[in-house]
């Protein structure tokens, strides 16, 4: 499954993540709105492409979206609300 988010607020090009559709099933029942899901991955993607390291056991060849499905389907990765200013 290919999924390409919008242009960024900050005018750079979009990306492209490749994720396997059984880990976004899973997540997505995790996270069942779809806008957060995309946006939970999107923030874990960039924690870690800046060096995070992963909440759990990446398989050979997983990318870094795979990983952060992974996270989010095995509750090791959670979203809480925004708090109210």
């Amino acid at each position: 499954m290919l999924f390409v988010p919008q242009e960024g607020e900050n005018g750079l090009p979009p990306l492209l993540f490749f994720m396997n559709a059984q880990l976004l099933e899973d997540a997505a029942k995790v996270i069942t709105e779809p806008q957060v899901l995309i946006n939970a991955v999107s923030r874990r993607v960039r924690q870690l492409t800046a060096g995070s390291r992963p909440m759990v056991e990446a398989e050979f060849r997983m990318g870094l979206a795979d990983i952060a499905l992974m996270e989010i389907a095995k509750g090791k990765l959670a979203v809480a609300p925004k708090p109210a200013a």
